[in-house]
């Protein structure tokens, strides 16, 4: 028998099992501690003089799926060494007790590991599930008591920030990047927490990250022999974000220029905007109705408050029609509040009663006469002057962001429809163009290494005068060393960033309410 529980059980072998109970819903194992002798905690002194004894209760590991507990006698001795200040302690069974646990160490083992892959309250139901029942403060308490994992020495040290409450509170995030594994977890992104850890920890040789100058600042100041290299994807983000700014300073260019308008017999059939057919039914006699009864009111000195009591509208619904010149703004799918078209009506009329119904061509004259709305809002306004959608009028141009994507993607990566659109934008505008071999240039020397390409790089841009990247190619000189390490270097910020998701992921599991040092010890140990 005692051979078979060493066996399954090998944790009890430092202790004589007396009597094993099977209760209603759990294993009640009744022992005693075997060993005759106890080494002092405070002096390690072995003594055999006993002072008392007294029961302790730990659960243990389930057997079979059923929780176990262990009812355990142990004796207090007094410590024979008279210089030591402990007068007594209590026996200990090494890898089953420890001092005031009521757990035993392969439980305390177990509910650990849970703690660590699900945290709180979904790690409670895993375990009361596999026969350990405990509440989730305790796994959150089992997880913060375990100690940070050793740091090492870190020769690529790679820095980035994460949100640990978007907009509000923020951590930097130190990762190996040779092994890619979380070094640390820091609060703040300013400078001081990296400076006073990179002061306390053998210095890196390389330090990886993004363009903050307080991850620059703390890196002079904590291992100034460090080689600092810019994260090549930060850099060709900002190019990306500065390729979209240049290309909306010349938004114009993106629209292909129209061919004069020439009225077929389909237009020339189209009903004028005094012709088209007025609203009738009973919805349109309640509107009608509605809107003279406001506007008289209101003609009599009545304010919007007054009328809403008096009819027993909402105040919205006054306003709605004290606000419509006319009833037929009342009816649905008719504009409410005034639209940027209203001044230029008399103009449009004008023009689509001689048969012009391109959206692009009025947009234009009326733009030059002081029009501040969208294609959109026009396009609506000729729509219904239509008899039905002119499927033959030229496409939307493109957005400022789809042509800033086009230029920073890669040519063979376009459809040949967007390569073409992209072709005729860049023969159209001269800057676009020449934007657009600065990014080309850039990629070539981000791709391949060149670093050494750089000062040239910048004087190109800087002498291009373009919106965006002028600015863009100026700022690099303020972080010239390290951008030129990041385009020199195989170094980069990647496995940071993939560990940046990761923390993501921990922290939706715990529904964002983790504190950092919670967050801080999951992230190390998982």
């Amino acid at each position: 028998m005692r051979d078979a529980v060493g066996q399954l059980l090998p944790h009890l072998n430092g202790i004589e099992i007396d009597e094993v109970v099977d209760a209603d819903f759990e294993l009640v194992i009744v022992a005693r501690v075997r060993s005759r002798q106890a080494v002092c905690r405070a002096c390690a002194v072995l003594s055999s003089r006993v002072h008392s004894r007294y029961r302790r209760t730990l659960a243990d590991a389930p057997v079979a799926g059923r929780p176990m507990r262990i009812v355990l006698w142990v004796r207090r001795f007094f410590c024979e060494n008279a210089a030591c200040p402990v007068m007594t302690f209590a026996e200990q069974v090494d890898g089953l007790t420890r001092r005031w646990s009521r757990v035993s160490e392969g439980l305390r083992r177990m509910l650990t590991a849970v703690g660590l892959a699900l945290a709180g309250r979904a790690g409670a139901r895993l375990a009361a599930a596999l026969g350990m029942p405990a509440s989730r403060h305790r796994l959150l308490r089992l997880v913060r008591a375990l100690p940070d994992p050793p740091v090492g020495e870190v020769a690529v040290l790679g820095v980035d920030d994460f949100a640990v409450r978007r907009g509000h509170h923020y951590g930097t995030v130190l990762i190996d990047c040779e092994t890619h594994r979380v070094v640390d977890l820091l609060p703040g992104r300013d400078a001081g927490p990296l400076t006073a850890w990179l002061q306390q920890h053998p210095a890196p040789r390389v330090i990886c990250r993004d363009r903050a100058s307080a991850y620059a600042e703390a890196g002079r100041t904590g291992a100034p022999e460090a080689v600092q290299v810019a994260d090549r994807f930060h850099l060709w983000q900002n190019l990306a974000a500065a390729v979209e700014r240049c290309t909306a300073q010349h938004k114009s260019c993106l629209d292909e220029p129209d061919e004069p308008d020439e009225p077929d017999e389909a237009s020339a059939e189209q009903p004028s905007p005094a012709a088209v057919a007025e609203p009738t039914g009973a919805m349109a006699e309640r509107r009608r109705a509605h809107h003279a009864l406001v506007h008289e009111l209101l003609a009599q000195g009545a304010g919007f408050r007054q009328i809403a009591r008096h009819l027993g509208w909402s105040h919205h619904t006054v306003s709605r029609y004290a606000h419509a010149a006319t009833w037929q703004e009342m009816m649905v799918g008719q504009k409410v509040r005034p639209s940027l078209v209203d001044p230029f009506k008399p103009y449009l009329s004008r023009r689509i009663n001689e048969g012009c119904l391109k959206a692009t061509t009025l947009q234009r004259e009326i733009r030059a006469q002081g029009f501040a709305g969208s294609y959109a809002i026009l396009r609506k306004f000729v729509e219904q002057y239509r008899g039905k959608p002119d499927l033959t009028s030229p496409r939307r141009p493109p957005s400022v962001r789809q042509v800033a994507g086009w230029i920073c993607r890669r040519p063979d990566d376009l459809a040949d429809r967007d390569t073409e659109q992209l072709q005729a934008i860049l023969e159209r505008c001269p800057e676009l163009r020449a934007a657009a071999e600065l990014v080309r240039s850039f990629a070539d020397m981000l791709t391949h290494l060149r670093g050494q390409q750089l000062t040239a790089w910048i004087a190109a841009a800087e002498a291009a005068a373009l919106p965006g990247i002028t600015k863009f190619a100026t700022g690099l000189t303020a972080d010239l060393d390290a951008v030129t390490a990041g385009l020199t270097l195989p170094f980069s910020s990647g496995p940071v960033e993939g560990n940046v998701n990761r923390i993501k992921m921990l922290k939706r599991q715990m529904y964002g309410r983790a504190g950092f040092d919670l967050l801080r010890k999951r992230v190390l140990l998982t």
